[in-house]
């Protein structure tokens, strides 16, 4: 492998071909073939975990620069390796991943089934099978090492003392925050869906709050984690823009991987969470708004279409920064001054508490602390517009957006 990996590109196709073609050539060997294409995948995704990559990762690689049988292999082969683990030995991410990839379980009875069955339910025949298993197996070889985010494997348990936990009701704190936004999708009045929204918001908000102030009670507090959110093109720059947005306003900070599609995004539980659900929503906002918005041309007939949209992403998310900072200010100005939102939304006036801004500025100085032990040499980047339409456009779509996810809470 590593020699197809380093020769000329005419050299490795030949190499990739003469590979698949030795795979492919005798239907006797293939449940062998698959067996060992098991065995090879435990070996590679297991030196994946230990250099930092997380089966999300892996996933918008392989779709990004592969194709779906591709990703379906990869699928199979984290299914495979899933095996090796015992549930409790994966953080809740990971399996929210492998859940999310239908990566759970193998679908396959035996391993010596593994290749002809697959085969069977993506009707590819034998040397196509082979060629998409040697490009999969090669894209992995060449990943470099990442920065964690979490535990690997096995790590999970020892991860979890770090943990602040639940918070006492936690469950119908959510489930509210759930209907609210349930309520906001359906509704086809905007007035409604924004008051909803706001709703929910505040009730995220409080529920940062207080995860803040439990954890100040401890005397060994919760630590910051990270994910990674996929950014991918087109106009990736726009998009990193907005998710860095709604991390600010959540107290976190994102750092950005431009060359493999992702932000790391850095924060306590609860706001990571809170960053995740929100930045999918508005994504899909902006890109329906933005596609409403339709095309452009110049006045000689040119299409200056990507120009504004570029405008457009970057506008939106510059207000939509503006918006969620006044929410987050507005909800702890009411906190600090003792005003507390109950679980069913309602508000209820308590003894102003001492504790909250210091418990909140140590936080945000811990998660500015482990950003920068994580990525001591960070750049900064600016994102250029030359579309005022685009940009006058970009700020009105943000305006009436909804502040919501449109995933559920867990």
């Amino acid at each position: 492998m590593d020699g197809v990996l380093g020769a000329p590109p005419r050299r490795a196709d030949r190499a990739l071909d003469d590979g698949a073609s030795l795979l492919a050539a005798s239907a006797e060997r293939w449940p062998e073939v698959g067996r060992a294409l098991l065995v090879a995948g435990d070996r590679s995704l297991g030196s994946l975990w230990a250099r930092g990559w997380r089966p999300a990762d892996l996933a918008r690689l392989v779709r990004r620069d592969l194709a779906a049988d591709h990703l379906a292999l990869l699928t199979g082969l984290l299914a495979g390796e899933a095996r090796r683990h015992a549930p409790a030995a994966l953080d809740r991410r990971w399996r929210e991943q492998l859940r999310e990839l239908g990566a759970e379980q193998p679908w396959w009875q035996d391993d010596r089934r593994f290749l002809p069955e697959f085969a069977e339910r993506h009707r590819l025949d034998r040397f196509a099978l082979a060629t998409a298993a040697l490009e999969l197996l090669a894209l992995l070889a060449r990943l470099p090492v990442l920065t964690p985010v979490g535990p690997g494997p096995g790590g999970a348990q020892r991860a979890e003392h770090r943990s602040a936990g639940p918070l006492p009701g936690e469950p119908r704190m959510l489930g509210r925050i759930r209907a609210l936004l349930a309520k906001a999708e359906s509704t086809e009045y905007p007035q409604e869906a924004e008051a909803l929204t706001a709703k929910a918001q505040q009730l995220m908000a409080q529920h940062s709050i207080d995860e803040a102030l439990l954890a100040a009670g401890r005397p060994e507090g919760a630590a910051p984690g990270a994910v990674r959110i996929g950014v991918e093109n087109p106009y990736e720059g726009p998009k990193a823009m907005l998710l860095d947005a709604v991390a600010a306003a959540n107290r976190c900070r994102v750092v950005w991987a431009k060359e493999f599609s992702f932000c790391t995004v850095i924060g306590f539980d609860p706001d990571l969470d809170a960053v995740e659900l929100l930045y999918t929503s508005l994504l899909v906002q902006a890109t329906a708004a933005m596609q409403q918005a339709g095309s452009r041309q110049h006045l000689d007939g040119a299409s200056r279409t990507r120009a504004f949209r570029q405008a457009f992403l970057v506008a939106y998310a510059s207000r939509i920064r503006e918006r969620l900072a006044e929410a987050t200010e507005h909800t702890t100005r009411e906190a600090a001054a003792g005003r507390h939102l109950r679980e069913d939304g309602t508000a209820e006036q308590l003894l102003p508490d001492s504790r909250l801004l210091p418990a909140l500025a140590a936080r945000e100085q811990q998660v500015d602390t482990a950003t920068e032990q994580m990525f001591p040499k960070l750049t900064s980047q600016r994102v250029r517009v030359s579309d005022g339409e685009g940009w006058a456009a970009g700020r009105a779509a943000a305006d009436r957006a909804a502040l919501h996810p449109r995933k559920r809470l867990r």
